[in-house]
Protein backbone atom coordinates (compact mmCIF):
# COMPACT_ATOMS: atom_id res chain seq x y z
CA UNK A 1 0.00 0.00 0.00
CA UNK A 2 1.97 2.94 -1.24
CA UNK A 3 0.81 6.65 -0.90
CA UNK A 4 -1.31 7.29 -3.59
CA UNK A 5 -3.29 10.44 -4.74
CA UNK A 6 -6.13 10.72 -2.35
CA UNK A 7 -9.27 8.39 -3.33
CA UNK A 8 -11.59 9.03 -0.64
CA UNK A 9 -13.69 12.31 0.02
CA UNK A 10 -12.05 14.57 2.86
CA UNK A 11 -13.80 13.64 6.46
CA UNK A 12 -16.20 16.53 7.34
CA UNK A 13 -15.70 19.34 9.54
CA UNK A 14 -18.37 18.47 12.50
CA UNK A 15 -15.85 16.62 14.22
CA UNK A 16 -11.87 16.69 15.24
CA UNK A 17 -9.65 15.03 13.23
CA UNK A 18 -6.54 12.38 14.56
CA UNK A 19 -3.81 11.53 12.33
CA UNK A 20 -1.77 8.56 13.71
CA UNK A 21 1.39 7.36 12.39
CA UNK A 22 3.26 4.12 13.97
CA UNK A 23 5.64 1.82 13.05
CA UNK A 24 4.91 -1.68 14.65
CA UNK A 25 2.39 -3.52 16.51
CA UNK A 26 0.19 -0.19 16.71
CA UNK A 27 -1.26 -1.22 20.17
CA UNK A 28 -1.81 2.32 21.32
CA UNK A 29 -3.32 3.03 17.82
CA UNK A 30 -5.85 0.29 18.30
CA UNK A 31 -6.36 2.03 21.61
CA UNK A 32 -6.76 5.71 19.95
CA UNK A 33 -9.21 3.80 17.33
CA UNK A 34 -11.61 2.26 19.80
CA UNK A 35 -11.99 4.75 22.18
CA UNK A 36 -12.82 7.25 19.81
CA UNK A 37 -15.01 5.13 17.57
CA UNK A 38 -18.29 6.90 18.38
CA UNK A 39 -17.14 9.70 20.18
CA UNK A 40 -19.40 13.05 19.68
CA UNK A 41 -16.45 15.22 18.56
CA UNK A 42 -13.61 13.82 17.47
CA UNK A 43 -12.48 10.89 14.87
CA UNK A 44 -9.45 8.79 14.09
CA UNK A 45 -8.90 10.04 10.26
CA UNK A 46 -6.06 8.31 8.99
CA UNK A 47 -3.19 5.74 9.74
CA UNK A 48 0.02 6.19 8.42
CA UNK A 49 3.21 3.60 8.72
CA UNK A 50 6.56 3.45 7.46
CA UNK A 51 7.16 -0.51 8.16
CA UNK A 52 4.93 -3.06 5.66
CA UNK A 53 4.93 -5.53 8.32
CA UNK A 54 3.60 -2.88 10.51
CA UNK A 55 0.17 -4.76 12.36
CA UNK A 56 -1.07 -1.10 13.00
CA UNK A 57 -2.13 -1.40 9.34
CA UNK A 58 -4.09 -4.69 10.01
CA UNK A 59 -5.80 -2.76 13.02
CA UNK A 60 -6.70 0.39 11.29
CA UNK A 61 -8.14 -2.10 8.08
CA UNK A 62 -10.74 -3.74 11.27
CA UNK A 63 -11.78 -0.46 12.54
CA UNK A 64 -12.03 1.07 8.58
CA UNK A 65 -9.61 3.88 9.31
CA UNK A 66 -7.94 4.64 5.90
CA UNK A 67 -4.42 3.36 6.19
CA UNK A 68 -1.23 4.52 3.82
CA UNK A 69 2.25 2.66 3.55
CA UNK A 70 5.18 5.21 3.02
CA UNK A 71 8.88 4.89 2.51
CA UNK A 72 11.87 7.23 3.67
CA UNK A 73 12.30 8.73 0.37
CA UNK A 74 8.78 9.53 0.54
CA UNK A 75 8.81 11.04 3.96
CA UNK A 76 12.28 12.79 3.54
CA UNK A 77 12.37 13.83 0.05
CA UNK A 78 9.45 14.63 -1.19
CA UNK A 79 6.39 16.68 0.13
CA UNK A 80 4.16 13.94 -0.76
CA UNK A 81 4.04 12.37 2.85
CA UNK A 82 2.63 15.77 4.33
CA UNK A 83 0.53 16.69 1.26
CA UNK A 84 -1.52 13.23 1.87
CA UNK A 85 -1.86 14.29 5.73
CA UNK A 86 -2.94 18.04 4.94
CA UNK A 87 -5.62 16.40 3.02
CA UNK A 88 -7.18 14.90 6.17
CA UNK A 89 -6.83 17.81 8.01
CA UNK A 90 -5.98 17.03 11.30
CA UNK A 91 -6.04 18.92 14.58
CA UNK A 92 -3.21 16.44 16.28
CA UNK A 93 -1.21 14.33 14.83
CA UNK A 94 0.12 11.30 17.76
CA UNK A 95 2.93 9.33 17.28
CA UNK A 96 2.23 5.74 18.29
CA UNK A 97 4.99 3.67 18.23
CA UNK A 98 6.68 5.75 15.40
CA UNK A 99 10.65 5.38 15.19
CA UNK A 100 11.69 7.98 12.45
CA UNK A 101 12.43 11.31 13.36
CA UNK A 102 10.08 14.29 12.34
CA UNK A 103 11.07 16.35 9.49
CA UNK A 104 10.96 20.24 9.34
CA UNK A 105 8.21 19.92 6.79
CA UNK A 106 5.89 18.42 9.26
CA UNK A 107 6.89 21.01 12.20
CA UNK A 108 6.14 23.85 10.39
CA UNK A 109 3.09 22.81 8.80
CA UNK A 110 1.90 21.23 12.26
CA UNK A 111 2.93 23.46 15.23
CA UNK A 112 2.26 22.33 18.69
CA UNK A 113 -0.32 19.79 17.40
CA UNK A 114 2.29 16.83 16.75
CA UNK A 115 2.75 14.36 20.07
CA UNK A 116 4.55 11.37 21.10
CA UNK A 117 4.45 8.64 23.67
CA UNK A 118 7.39 7.78 25.33
CA UNK A 119 7.99 4.48 27.60
CA UNK A 120 9.50 6.08 30.32
CA UNK A 121 10.48 9.23 32.54
CA UNK A 122 12.16 11.49 29.78
CA UNK A 123 14.52 13.02 30.31
CA UNK A 124 15.94 9.94 31.22
CA UNK A 125 16.19 6.68 28.60
CA UNK A 126 15.35 9.09 25.49
CA UNK A 127 17.23 9.43 22.71
CA UNK A 128 17.18 7.75 18.88
CA UNK A 129 17.31 3.76 19.51
CA UNK A 130 15.54 3.90 23.04
CA UNK A 131 12.27 2.39 21.81
CA UNK A 132 10.78 -0.50 23.17
CA UNK A 133 12.31 -3.52 25.25
CA UNK A 134 15.46 -1.11 24.74
CA UNK A 135 14.23 0.97 27.31
CA UNK A 136 12.60 -1.25 29.44
CA UNK A 137 15.52 -3.01 29.64
CA UNK A 138 17.88 0.05 30.62
CA UNK A 139 15.14 0.97 32.93
CA UNK A 140 15.49 -2.81 34.79
CA UNK A 141 19.84 -2.81 34.10
CA UNK A 142 19.77 0.75 36.37
CA UNK A 143 17.58 -0.51 38.94
CA UNK A 144 15.68 1.99 39.12
CA UNK A 145 12.54 1.89 41.19
CA UNK A 146 10.13 3.42 38.94
CA UNK A 147 9.36 4.07 35.26
CA UNK A 148 6.36 5.25 33.60
CA UNK A 149 4.99 6.97 30.70
CA UNK A 150 6.06 10.76 28.87
CA UNK A 151 3.41 12.49 26.19
CA UNK A 152 5.30 15.30 24.46
CA UNK A 153 4.90 17.63 21.65
CA UNK A 154 7.34 16.58 19.02
CA UNK A 155 10.35 18.97 18.13
CA UNK A 156 13.55 18.67 15.70
CA UNK A 157 15.06 15.98 18.52
CA UNK A 158 13.81 12.69 19.81
CA UNK A 159 11.96 13.28 22.94
CA UNK A 160 13.34 16.32 23.45
CA UNK A 161 9.78 18.07 23.09
CA UNK A 162 7.73 19.83 25.57
CA UNK A 163 5.78 17.38 28.46
CA UNK A 164 2.21 17.16 28.35
CA UNK A 165 2.17 14.57 30.61
CA UNK A 166 4.33 12.09 32.89
CA UNK A 167 2.60 9.03 34.48
CA UNK A 168 4.31 6.49 36.71
CA UNK A 169 4.22 3.19 38.01
CA UNK A 170 6.68 0.86 40.07
CA UNK A 171 9.75 -1.33 38.87
CA UNK A 172 9.89 -4.26 40.90
CA UNK A 173 12.78 -5.53 42.24
CA UNK A 174 12.52 -9.25 40.19
CA UNK A 175 11.14 -7.30 36.73
CA UNK A 176 12.10 -8.88 33.58
CA UNK A 177 11.96 -5.81 30.80
CA UNK A 178 9.04 -8.14 29.43
CA UNK A 179 7.10 -7.07 33.17
CA UNK A 180 8.17 -4.01 33.60
CA UNK A 181 6.75 -3.07 29.49
CA UNK A 182 3.48 -4.60 30.59
CA UNK A 183 2.70 -2.54 33.48
CA UNK A 184 3.82 0.69 31.08
CA UNK A 185 1.44 -0.21 28.62
CA UNK A 186 -1.26 -0.30 30.65
CA UNK A 187 -0.94 3.52 31.39
CA UNK A 188 -0.16 3.88 27.66
CA UNK A 189 -3.60 2.50 27.07
CA UNK A 190 -5.02 4.53 29.94
CA UNK A 191 -3.57 8.32 29.72
CA UNK A 192 -2.72 8.56 25.58
CA UNK A 193 -6.52 8.55 24.78
CA UNK A 194 -7.48 11.18 27.91
CA UNK A 195 -4.81 13.27 26.85
CA UNK A 196 -5.62 13.61 22.99
CA UNK A 197 -9.12 14.08 24.06
CA UNK A 198 -7.79 17.27 26.53
CA UNK A 199 -6.05 18.37 24.15
CA UNK A 200 -8.28 18.33 21.39
CA UNK A 201 -11.33 19.50 23.31
CA UNK A 202 -9.43 22.61 24.89
CA UNK A 203 -9.62 23.88 21.44
CA UNK A 204 -12.94 23.63 20.08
Amino acid sequence: MRIQSLAIPLTPADKKNIVIFASGSGSNAQRLMEYFEHHPSIRVAALFANNPKAHALKRAETFHVPAFLFSRDEFYNSGKVLEQVQAFEPDLIVLAGFLWLVPQNFLQAFPDRIINIHPALLPKYGGKGMHGLNVHTAVVSAGDKESGITIHRVNEEYDKGEFVLQERCPVHPDDTPEDLAARVLQLEHKYLPEVVEKLLLEKA
